[in-house]
């Protein structure tokens, strides 16, 4: 990774995208625990997860066709002022409570953090593509990414339990300003685009590239499939833990714990695979994230179902940055910003229909059914893009990645 942190602009980029984590983990947390001491109510807390983790999908693709025009750093920089602007409204609201006004600001806040996820990839992609070393940043990103993910929510519930949920939201919006100060002043971010077509047209345009393309449409299909199913066993973990395993709250934290551990060792592992094949590194990790599932549905004991999620944790730290990096090889460097757009809409959306799914799929059978049916429709959909993958070109399998395969067939 050291290749891509040489770059100067990209070592900023990474730097910042490590300590949004960090941010959205604070308000996150925060948000959570204020809703419900406020409310005490089961449907207020969902109705903050729809506001911050799924209304946002339907405004990202369109965000990101009308920033990318504006360069990098007073796009970023604006989107994280804006999301300090709405932390700070969060943290007043604490004190005069109001269910529709906190929805309100965690859906803005929601649709900024998305789209400024969006924008960074698209940077990346044209600071580190012509250096040969997009995988290397990716990498970097990735090991930030599940740092965060791990340290993250312990940072957050700390400051949380001592400060409350107001200084948890003004710790998040001086985070943001310090970040967007930081890229403001950053020379050597991307320019943005050079098309000036009308934001719409533009839209329509990555919609119909989407559409089109030989690997953006099953790669982004695929994956809304997948995370699904990665999602369907998050809110039925704690159920899975107490009831299933009978293992009580350290139980519960213990399995979160293996699999966060595991993400980071994912990480690390897709950071020294520069020379292998995007293709079979996203599959083989996926399948071990379907197997770690099918373990956890068969482990009698806390200490087996931990190893599996260790095994998981471990395939979901090299699958998503996996996916993301054959996106990024196989799309025209014109197209980045809005493939990126749409591909995070997927991934805000998605996994709202998998807690759904889990929860209906426990309460009609059980934690270890729900394990088990997520686990073997993973293992499917890799065989069945395997198949249609190698239907198509018997040579795909001996080619660098996805983007090659996309450049083959042209």
């Amino acid at each position: 990774m050291r290749r891509a942190l040489r770059i100067r602009s990209f070592r900023v980029l990474a730097g910042a995208y490590t300590l949004n984590e960090l941010g959205d983990w604070l308000a996150t947390i925060a948000l959570a625990v204020l809703v419900y001491d406020h409310t005490g109510d089961a449907l207020a807390t969902t109705a903050l997860f729809i506001s911050t983790k799924f209304l946002p999908s339907l405004l990202v693709p369109a965000l990101s066709a009308h920033l990318e025009r504006i360069p990098v750093a007073r796009t970023l920089g604006a989107l994280y002022v804006a999301e300090a602007i709405a932390f700070t409204g969060l943290a007043l609201s604490a004190s005069a409570f109001s269910l529709v006004v906190v929805c309100a600001l965690a859906f803005a806040d929601g649709t900024l953090a998305v789209t400024g996820r969006a924008v960074t990839r698209a940077a990346t992609v044209a600071l580190l593509e012509p250096a040969g070393v997009l995988r290397e940043g990716n990498a970097a990103l990735n090991v930030g990414f599940a740092t965060m993910n791990v340290a993250g929510p312990a940072i957050a519930g700390v400051v949380v339990a001592t400060g409350g949920s107001s200084l948890a939201l003004v710790l998040a919006a001086a985070l943001f300003l310090g970040l967007a100060a930081l890229l403001l002043s950053t020379r050597g971010l991307p320019h943005g685009t050079t098309d000036d077509a009308p934001w719409r047209e533009r839209l329509r345009g990555g919609a119909a590239y989407v559409w089109a393309h030989p690997v953006a449409r099953p790669l982004i299909a695929a994956e809304a499939g997948l995370l699904v199913l990665f999602m369907l066993v998050m809110p039925i973990e704690v159920i899975y833990a107490k009831q299933t395993l009978r293992v009580g709250d350290a139980g519960y934290a213990a399995l979160v714990t293996a699999w966060g551990v595991g993400l980071v060792v994912g990480s690390i592992v897709f950071a020294r695979l520069r020379n292998r094949s995007l293709l079979g590194v996203a599959g083989v990790s996926t399948v071990a994230i379907g197997a770690a599932y099918l373990g956890m549905s068969a482990a009698p004991s806390l200490e087996l179902a931990c190893a599996a999620a260790v095994v998981g944790g471990t395939g979901n730290g090299v699958q998503w940055v996996a996916v993301v990096t054959a996106l990024q090889e196989a799309v025209d460097a014109t197209m980045q910003a809005r493939v990126a757009g749409f591909f995070e809409a997927v991934a805000t959306a998605m996994p709202g229909l998998g807690f759904i799914l889990g929860g209906t799929l426990t309460a009609a059978m059980s934690p270890r059914a729900a394990f088990a049916i997520a686990g073997a429709g993973v293992l499917l959909v890799v065989a069945a893009g395997a198949f249609l993958v190698r239907r198509r070109d018997p040579q795909a399998g001996r080619l660098r990645g996805l983007g090659a395969l996309a450049r083959y067939q042209r």
